[in-house]
């Protein structure tokens, strides 16, 4: 039976790799996987054969290569494109070109597989399916359809054995990282097998394309809010492991720029929307749509479409702080901010004592490069591949959700150079993450702080009680005694005490500005010459205790220099 139809191949499969389905395969089923490796392998054999890879690869013969070997190694190329401190330069960017496309399925192929993913005849559900298809990837192939309530649909259908394929090549790949790593104890070796290890979760996402419903519903949600952005409805009733059925996007693909401007569009205003959006999605939701290629991007209505929520990226809010913080660390040219932010990404505060020195002369290398650019002509992709090269030089590992943001930068970057060159990525998100910092926002993220810091101060305060409590009952036993003793004249004494005074004085000043500047943001009434009476009170008490402290210094200063004179004579 077919391995979509029956379902029996992926889920052999994927039991090799810890599903617990060992015990039903029997022994059958396992020759039957390890002839079907050895064929698979023999056949990647092949294929690195005609490519002469013993002579050397090129650039542009590693791609090919991916290409021919399937899905899996071109998900592979893919990953490597970010991976600078692995490939050279001309590698990555040459791998960047790589696209999952592949020959069409027969289209007995599809009704059959929709059959049975069904149970049920297909004129029950839809009353026509377009046998040309839209697309056809090497995952899936998306066709157009009519349901039988009459909506237009896009109805993509997983290839058949696709699963099995990907899950088996992963298997060998896996193999040979573990066997190379006995005899080349190198970091290249710990990198590409975690290269290995994000293309496994990449196709565990990937495969499911109930998860892909899931996504496109969240999307929908989070696009209501926009007026210019938006995805398709996807039907959940319909949708399968293998099948996935949405709405049908009728527009102009943003690939097709010049039927764009034909149109009546403005490119850069498409081009500025698109990436304020995905700026949006990454620093402000945590959530964003992850494969920006134009082919996903269509134009209906004058509202932006993004289609094949398949991969999707997500970011916790450390990792949305740290971005935000290493965005204007690079315009402040400030390299500890910097380092701070990279080590905030690797799920650290601090870098190791002895290694901290280095890691802020790399990254002050980084800033001179790029914290002087103007924004129009800083490369992102290169600033980005810098940074991880140097994260991966101080053995800093970069979660897979951030470098998952630089792929998706960088594709966006591509695609603006080329369909909406008068668009700027640095110059947008920057305006965004700046635009974002407003009075409220840092209000809030600033009592988010100060509740976080007051908590630590409180538990601080409980256990320094609990302490002293212990000390106490130690001293009354007599099993704790202290010795304190003044040497010198009480002059020492008097000093240390007006240093706290004026040290007090001047908190009373900072709390009293802070909190009228807040007052006066509320705009609290009521208000005089535009200023909040209260505000402006504060204003002036502070003032007022500031000149004091400033005369208070002075006039002390003055007698104790009086004095030493005195005592000299």
């Amino acid at each position: 039976m077919d391995a979509m139809n029956g379902h029996d191949a992926p889920v052999q499969t994927i039991g090799l790799f810890g599903v617990g389905t060992g015990e039903r395969q029997g022994a059958a089923g396992r020759i039957r996987h390890r002839r079907g490796r050895a064929r698979r392998l023999a056949e990647m054999i092949r294929i690195a054969n005609r490519f002469d890879i013993i002579h050397g690869l090129t650039p542009v013969t590693m791609r090919r290569l991916f290409e021919a070997l399937g899905p899996t190694f071109v998900k592979v190329g893919q990953i490597l494109s970010m991976r600078s401190e692995i490939l050279p330069e001309a590698f990555c960017r040459e791998l960047s070109k790589l696209r999952a496309d592949a020959d069409p399925i027969p289209y007995s192929v599809v009704t059959s597989t929709l059959a049975a993913e069904y149970g049920r005849p297909l004129d029950r559900i839809f009353s026509s399916i377009d046998p040309v298809p839209l697309g056809s990837a090497s995952l899936a192939q998306v066709h157009r359809a009519r349901l039988v309530s009459g909506e237009d649909v896009a109805v993509k259908v997983q290839r058949p054995g696709i699963q099995e394929t990907m899950a088996q090549d992963i298997d060998i790949l896996r193999s040979m990282v573990k066997w190379a790593s006995r005899f080349v104890r190198s970091t290249q070796v710990i990198d590409i097998r975690g290269v290995v290890e994000e293309l496994w979760e990449t196709f565990q996402s990937e495969v499911d394309f109930q998860q892909e419903a899931a996504n496109l519903a969240e999307f929908k949600d989070f696009c209501g809010s926009y007026a210019y952005i938006d995805c398709p409805k996807p039907y959940p009733e319909l949708c399968t492991r293998h099948v996935v059925v949405m709405e049908y996007i009728d527009g102009i693909s943003l690939s097709r720029p010049a039927q764009l401007v034909a149109q009546g569009y403005d490119l850069k205003e498409i081009g500025t929307k698109l990436v304020d959006n995905y700026a949006t999605q990454i620093m402000d939701r945590g959530f964003f749509h992850a494969d920006p290629h134009p082919g996903n991007i269509i134009i209906r209505d004058g509202s932006i479409v993004l289609i094949d929520l398949g991969m999707v990226g997500r970011l916790d809010e450390v990792t949305k702080s740290a971005l935000k913080d290493m965005i204007f660390a690079v315009g402040r040219e400030d390299s500890p901010a910097l380092a701070q932010g990279l080590l905030r990404f690797a799920g650290t505060g601090e870098a190791r004592a002895e290694d901290y020195p280095y890691l802020l002369a790399d990254l002050d290398a980084v800033v001179q490069r790029f914290g002087k650019l103007d924004l129009a002509d800083l490369d992102i992709a290169e600033y980005v591949n810098a940074v991880m090269r140097l994260a991966a030089r101080h053995g800093i590992k970069v979660p897979g959700s951030v470098t998952m943001v630089a792929r998706c930068l960088v594709t966006l970057e591509g695609l603006l150079d080329e369909f909406l060159p008068e668009a700027n990525i640095v110059q947008i998100i920057t305006d965004h993450v700046a635009y974002s910092q407003s009075t409220g926002s840092i209000l809030k993220e600033e009592a988010r702080k100060l509740g976080i810091q007051g908590d630590l101060a409180l538990h601080g305060l409980l256990g320094a009680l609990a302490e002293s409590q212990t000390a106490t009952k130690m001293l009354t036993r007599g099993q704790l005694r202290a010795n304190v003793q003044l040497v010198g004249s009480e002059e020492p004494l008097q000093q240390l005490s007006d240093m706290v005074n004026r040290l007090t004085m001047a908190l009373i000043v900072v709390g009293l500005y802070v909190g009228s500047s807040i007052v006066y943001f509320a705009r609290v009434k009521p208000v005089v010459f535009g200023i909040p009476v209260v505000s402006m009170l504060g204003y002036v008490v502070a003032f007022i205790l500031s000149v004091w402290i400033v005369l208070d210094i002075l006039i002390k200063h003055r007698a104790l220099k009086r004095r030493r004179r005195n005592g000299q004579g």
